[in-house]
């Protein structure tokens, strides 16, 4: 597969891991018993409840990061993003909108220094080839592609940070998987991917 050949670590955009099939059951609300809630950096327990389910993207940001040795807080990462326009937070409904992609690609480059573009009208088949010239590439899939013997509802949604592909299957990192197997260095055929993935990502160097 082209990149990577150095591990990467993972992280859950939950602080524990195994919250997944809870907050499918009970929705947000069941990060109220994360233990681990504090290590987000969130400041209270409804403000990380609030934005946990929203921080895919910082999730893969934050793997990106810690691949280069650098260890952030998701919290810290989102609040940063947020001032770059990455999110938009309606503080009257508390909804938050984002990932945005462009505002994001601002965000690395200034902050991390990272090269970063945004990538539409993505075939499959041609994530090998951005992987050929980038370290990772942030894909934009259906958060059922946990499940990928199901078909998915739709294209889209959410976000895995892909570290390794060829025409033969493509390696991910699924910050919302619900077991380890679904979590960490899963590996898909590219027709499999294809049913969740909506041609379109960010393509980013170390």
């Amino acid at each position: 597969m082209h990149r990577t050949s150095l591990k990467v670590s993972y992280f859950s955009q939950w602080e524990t891991p195994d919250m997944t099939l809870p907050i499918l059951s009970e929705g947000a609300s069941a990060l109220h018993r994360d233990p681990l809630w504090r290590n987000s950096g969130a400041e209270t327990i409804e403000e990380y409840a609030r934005w946990a389910v929203n921080v895919c993207g910082m999730a893969c940001l934050k793997m990106i990061l810690a691949a280069r040795g650098e260890t952030h807080l998701i919290l810290s990462l989102a609040r940063a993003c947020t001032a770059y326009g990455g999110y938009v937070v309606n503080e009257t409904d508390t909804s938050i909108k984002g990932l945005i992609y462009a505002p994001f690609v601002n965000f690395v480059r200034e902050r991390f220094s990272l090269s970063a573009d945004v990538r539409t009208g993505v075939p499959t088949v041609g994530i090998p080839a951005i992987l050929a010239g980038h370290r990772f590439f942030i894909a934009s899939v259906n958060s059922a592609i946990r499940w990928p013997e199901h078909e998915p509802p739709s294209k889209g949604g959410h976000l895995v940070l892909v570290t390794a592909a060829s025409q033969e299957g493509i390696r991910f990192h699924n910050p919302s998987g619900h077991d380890r197997a679904s979590q960490a260095d899963v590996v898909l055929p590219l027709a499999t991917f294809d049913r969740s993935f909506a041609n379109r990502g960010i393509a980013v160097g170390s």
